[in-house]
């Protein structure tokens, strides 16, 4: 039900300007204000406490490097392989292209707030029959003893506004919402450039152990072939049997085989790096290197931490600022709508003297429109922004806790790695022992050669073994480089007045919502 008013004199437009002024003024918002709630997260971590023997060695480091995280590996490869994939990798791109969508939307609610101008340009053109019907009969009777008719042409034109005062905020909260998205947005896109960064440094460090495992196999199929050589030696010269011969190359042929296979895991490693860099595989060809054997100090710092240090997290809890923002908007629309409007226009004949005092119409007015009754919709709408928010607020404290079990899952994965490190290299040092002595003893002609292919095969799974512990570990310290943010800190998400731009013709308590 809406109840319009006009006031159409100049005195009665200066009266209702004094009513409203001081409520525009003030600029309430209705609706609750935003506070973060409290996040679950503990004193410390658990994994560097001294009972788990993570405190002696934490880094002297600060933190991590900002943005270019991955240069703690001291890799110029992976140093030229990263920088490309902010640049060119495609899924960034689009996370970019939403973030810059979110933005444009801020603009569009903001433009509520300002009065609509509009002008018009109208032209009409009627006849009219004049004359009067008989009593008697019912017929025209014409005026001076004929029918006339006349025809007039009228012009029109001049300009119109209208503006939404927003007295209960609910634009205000909007723009509020949009903003937060925007920022959320924002926090969305550093997510998946860390994301697709680590995927590219997990790709790499498995590479490089395809690299070193290649490497490993080519020392084994030479030994198998210096080792063939001394069988055949011995069949030649009637000391050793044709079974060893066949024992000695089936070992070798096996080996080679292993380094064939390996070369498959590496060429995908190597095309999954292109298309994270945004290239088509056929464009990128990486040398072979090795896998590093030293694992680079990485800065952890407090739980705490990762309130700021976690663009996922930064986006979960600019949502709740979201969705308490829509709470307001949902509760304004329990009040009045107050609406100015203006008009100015001349209307007349003909339109070369249309711009004059005796043409001119303006008028001046007010309305106010109020839901009476709507079956309950706008109450279910703020139940349901209620809701929304509470989600938001689970959402968040969820993604903390997934934060921290992140961090603790890597930090035991990398405490425990290095032990199990340690001991798997006193097993292959035994190994390789072991190999030799039986290959002496083979050549003393005291051992049968199955000795030697015994212990061969035990020593190459055991190097094996200590291979794959390496790079797990590698990238177990990327994906605590991953769950630690990456260097990226909440500052530098950008901030609510930076998405706004100032304006003069704005209320002053609308300049100051902004940087609420």
């Amino acid at each position: 039900m809406t109840s319009p008013f006009s006031l159409m004199s100049r005195r009665g437009a200066l009266h209702l300007g004094g009513i409203l002024a001081p409520l525009a003024l003030a600029g309430c918002m209705v609706g609750p204000s935003y506070h973060r709630p409290a996040a679950p997260v503990s004193a410390r971590f658990k994994e560097l406490t001294p009972a788990a023997g993570w405190e002696r060695a934490r880094p002297a480091m600060a933190e991590l490097p900002k943005g270019a995280w991955w240069t703690i590996y001291n890799d110029p490869v992976l140093n030229r392989l990263e920088s490309q994939v902010a640049i060119s990798n495609q899924n960034v791109r689009m996370y970019e292209a939403n973030y810059r969508q979110a933005r444009a939307m801020i603009d569009s609610v903001r433009a509520q707030l300002f009065p609509t101008l509009s002008g018009s340009l109208g032209f009409n053109r009627n006849s009219q029959g004049r004359g009067s019907r008989s009593a008697s009969t019912g017929s025209l009777v014409s005026y001076g003893g004929a029918a006339t008719n006349t025809t007039e042409t009228t012009y029109s034109m001049g300009p119109s506004a209208s503006w939404d005062l927003d007295l209960w905020g609910r634009i205000r909260r909007n723009i509020q919402s949009q903003v937060t998205e925007a920022q959320a947005s924002a926090a969305d896109l550093a997510n998946a450039t860390l994301s697709y960064q680590a995927q590219l440094a997990t790709a790499y460090f498995n590479l490089r152990y395809q690299d070193s495992l290649q490497e490993l196999l080519r020392r084994y199929v030479d030994f198998n072939t210096q080792a063939l050589q001394i069988t055949q030696n011995q069949y030649e010269a009637g000391t050793a049997d044709p079974t060893a011969v066949m024992q000695a190359r089936t070992q070798l042929e096996q080996n080679r085989a292993t380094l064939i296979q390996a070369g498959i895991a590496r060429a995908q490693y190597e095309h999954a790096i292109a298309v994270l860099m945004g290239r088509p595989p056929a464009d990128l060809t990486i040398t072979p290197g090795t896998l590093p054997r030293q694992i680079p100090a990485i800065p952890v710092g407090v739980p705490a931490d990762l309130l700021q240090r976690r663009p996922d997290v930064a986006a979960a809890e600019r949502a709740m600022e979201q969705y308490n923002a829509q709470i307001g908007a949902d509760m304004a629309a329990f009040f009045p709508d107050v609406t100015l409007t203006a008009d100015y226009s001349y209307s007349g004949d003909p339109i070369g003297q249309l711009v004059q005092v005796v043409n001119r119409i303006w008028s001046l007015g007010a309305s106010a429109s109020e839901v009476l009754f709507q079956g309950g919709s706008r109450m279910a709408a703020v139940h349901g922004a209620n809701a929304q928010y509470d989600s938001a607020v689970a959402t968040y404290r969820q993604t903390v806790l997934t934060a921290l079990q992140n961090t603790e899952d890597n930090l035991s994965n990398l405490r425990i790695l290095e032990q199990q490190a340690t001991q798997q290299q006193i097993a292959l040092d035994f190994a390789n022992q072991a190999v030799q002595v039986s290959l002496n003893q083979y050549e003393a002609g005291t051992q049968i050669y199955t000795t030697v292919i015994t212990n061969e095969t035990t020593a190459l799974s055991n190097a094996e073994s200590a291979l794959s512990i390496q790079q797990q570990r590698m990238v177990d310290s990327v994906a605590l480089v991953q769950a630690l943010g990456g260097g990226w800190n909440a500052t530098s998400l950008p901030s609510k007045a930076s998405m706004q731009t100032d304006n003069p013709f704005l209320p002053s308590f609308i300049q100051k919502d902004k940087n609420q």
